[in-house]
């Protein structure tokens, strides 16, 4: 990333670990991650992969077994004064995360507005809330400006909609008054966790096109959490790909989808939904994930690559810079080892994606 962008988060070694009753989970092993100022970045990978847990620690939502073992959270921010501080997230206790930063600073957009809304109070009072909590203002300007949200959002009759509760509105509605609500306490960073998996197809782009287009005006950064990477080729600067905790794979978007280099990004292109295709059957990435109760030995994915070399089994690969922002942690891209293609199919596949302009 360019040295002259404002660094907004600055992710370094983060490892979390949670107490269950079968043992200790390592969850998230040495995560390093930056964010810069009207930046999009995407987090992918599967389910378990990790993804919630990194972004939800940021918000200080960390569930009462889980543990920070090591690492940092740099936030870098402008006080009231406009001078700029930093803070340690990882430092802080949830409570002290959750009265500096959560809504004022940095909001989250979950993806089921329902277990997000309060359904006893009416949308417009849930907007207002944030506001009279964060800023100094009056409850009728805090009232003007939830009516400028909702219709922000793309909601029509803000009037109307502003005294109605959760259940009288339709599912892309409500995720459009949980994005007003993020949006409320004019935050910087803006953190997306899988915000359009409920919504048809339909209402999905209008939201995403939404969350951009707020981006642009406000110049926020936006951290998307998502598996589905149609979604990320719509909204991505930057891609990080995570894999049983830790991040395998990151570059910027056309980096990622050109260009990839780990066989798990491969699986994963692979995996995407294609229309044009012949084959009738979509690609599954072969086995399941590690168990995290147990010690990773060597590369996690090792044992569902079939490119998996005999170091893999016994020694964790580092991140090697492949060019340009492009890093990658497989044995694969290290000089010593045998030259490795990505398959054919996908290589036919990216290519036809580049000629129709699928990825901007």
């Amino acid at each position: 990333m360019s040295v002259d962008k404002e660094r907004v988060l600055s992710i370094r070694d983060l490892n979390i670990s949670f107490q269950t009753g079968s043992g200790v989970v390592k969850a998230i092993r040495g995560v390093k991650l930056d964010l810069f100022k009207g930046e999009t970045i995407a987090i992918v990978g599967e389910s378990g992969s990790g993804k919630s847990v990194t972004v939800k620690t940021i918000m200080g939502i960390l569930s009462s077994n889980g543990r920070i073992d090591s690492g940092s959270i740099m936030y870098y921010y402008k006080d009231e004064k406009g001078e700029k501080q930093s803070a340690d997230l990882v430092k802080l206790s949830q409570k002290e995360i959750r009265q500096k930063f959560c809504g004022k600073k940095i909001a989250m957009v979950f993806q089921d507005p329902m277990t997000s809304l309060d359904p006893t109070m009416q949308v417009g009072k849930q907007i207002m809330e944030a506001m009279l909590e964060h800023q100094k203002i009056s409850r009728k300007e805090a009232k003007a400006k939830a009516m400028n949200l909702i219709e922000l959002v793309g909601i029509e009759n803000p009037k109307k909609r502003f005294k109605q509760y959760p259940h009288q509105l339709s599912g892309g509605m409500r995720q459009r008054i949980v994005i007003a609500i993020a949006l409320s306490a004019d935050p910087e960073v803006l953190i997306c966790d899988e915000p359009t998996t409920a919504l048809d197809v339909t209402i999905q782009a209008k939201i995403l096109e939404l969350i951009k287009d707020i981006q642009k005006e406000r110049n926020i950064s936006v951290i998307y959490i998502t598996h589905d990477l149609g979604v990320v080729a719509k909204v991505a600067d930057y891609v990080a790909v995570m894999y049983a905790g830790k991040i395998i794979e990151k570059g910027n978007i056309n980096e990622i989808f050109y260009d990839p280099k780990h066989p798990y990004t491969w699986g994963l292109l692979s995996s995407m939904p294609d229309t044009d295709t012949d084959s009738h059957r979509l690609f599954a990435i072969p086995g399941s994930p590690p168990n995290l109760l147990e010690e990773v030995v060597g590369d996690a994915f090792a044992p569902r690559n079939p490119y998996a070399l005999k170091i893999d089994f016994k020694e964790e690969p580092p991140m090697y810079n492949v060019g340009g922002q492009h890093r990658v942690c497989s044995w694969l891209a290290d000089p010593r080892a045998v030259k490795v293609e990505m398959p054919q199919q996908l290589k036919d596949r990216l290519e036809k994606m580049k000629r129709k302009g699928n990825i901007v």
